[in-house]
């Protein structure tokens, strides 16, 4: 199997992680939680026919259709949204949330939506099993897009069958953050929702747990911790270093130790790429580059009892 997370939106990440089945030979392609992007990139029609762009902080004129097309490409790369409009618009919208919210989400849903027929068009005559999961970051509607799929299996607070001998439950949903981000949940309902799945599952030892928040206190992650009480959060420094700490998940962890899954996929901490064992599990963060246009993954070679072979990948 090929386990890639946190996409955020990256145009060029996602082709990669469906190009990733064929590419590497597996059966199984599993893209971990937060699909969608974080901004809007308005290109603002000017009365001379230019576009001007405010991108990374710098402001562009375009002049011509090739320009905007370039910069449009680049933008997707990086997981924003580009939108054309006027000045008249960018003034009635920026004085309006509601509007902002409700354009960010239509964004999200036709990008991700693009996303789910490209990856049908060319997933499925391969055989490829492929599973798809929300994050915390993503919006519920992601749900009712995946949903639509025949061929794309939505995983989230389900049990599947990976083949003959291994199941897999799958969560999105993460515990609190800084960000209060769509899908963060209390430690108790997380709990609950891991545990309504494993009552579901027929041998735990052989299960894969794909949960978007990994084990606290795993090393898959550790984070810049940061001062909530202002926004946008900002890292707190100690003795003029930022202060790292766990994290993640203090159910997700009960609920590995408890179990003892064969295998446990989680993202959600970017820069916690790595492998870890808890107990008899094997737990994997591949992390993520996605602004770079990098797909960060991990393949992974299950026997009937085992977790035969595991390599991180990079792309």
């Amino acid at each position: 199997m090929f386990f890639a997370t946190d996409v955020h939106g990256s145009e060029t990440t996602f082709k990669k992680f469906i190009n990733a089945g064929k590419f590497y030979k597996v059966d199984v392609l599993i893209l971990g939680g937060d699909l969608t992007g974080k901004l809007i990139t308005s290109f603002i029609e000017q009365p001379n026919g230019t576009y001007t762009v405010n991108f990374l902080g710098n402001e562009y004129v375009l002049n011509d259709r090739a320009a905007t097309t370039e910069m449009e490409k680049e933008i997707r790369k990086l997981g924003f949204y580009a939108y054309y409009t006027n000045p008249e618009e960018v003034e009635e919208i920026s004085a309006n949330k509601a509007r902002i919210d409700e354009l960010m989400l239509r964004l999200m849903s036709e990008r991700l939506r693009e996303w789910i027929l490209l990856a049908e068009e060319r997933l499925k005559d391969t055989g490829i099993k492929t599973y798809v999961t929300g994050g915390n970051d993503d919006p519920l509607i992601v749900e009712e897009i995946l949903n639509r799929s025949d061929y794309i299996v939505n995983s989230q607070d389900k049990v599947v069958k990976i083949d003959a001998d291994h199941e897999m439950i799958s969560s999105g949903l993460s515990n609190a953050t800084p960000w209060h981000t769509p899908r963060e949940v209390s430690e108790e309902e997380l709990a609950d929702r891991i545990n309504k799945m494993l009552q579901q599952v027929r041998n735990p030892k052989s299960c894969i747990f794909n949960l978007h928040v990994p084990p606290i206190n795993s090393d898959l992650d550790t984070c810049p911790k940061l001062d909530a009480t202002v926004y946008p959060p900002k890292p707190i420094l100690q003795g003029g270093a930022v202060l790292m700490y766990g994290a993640g998940s203090t159910s997700v962890r009960h609920a590995i130790e408890e179990q003892e899954p064969l295998l446990g996929l989680f993202g959600h901490i970017h820069e916690s790429r790595g492998a870890t064992k808890i107990g008899r599990t094997l737990c994997i963060n591949p992390g993520s580059e996605y602004s770079e246009g990098i797909l960060r993954g991990a393949i992974i070679t299950l026997t009937q009892d085992k977790v035969k072979s595991y390599q991180l990948t990079s792309g």
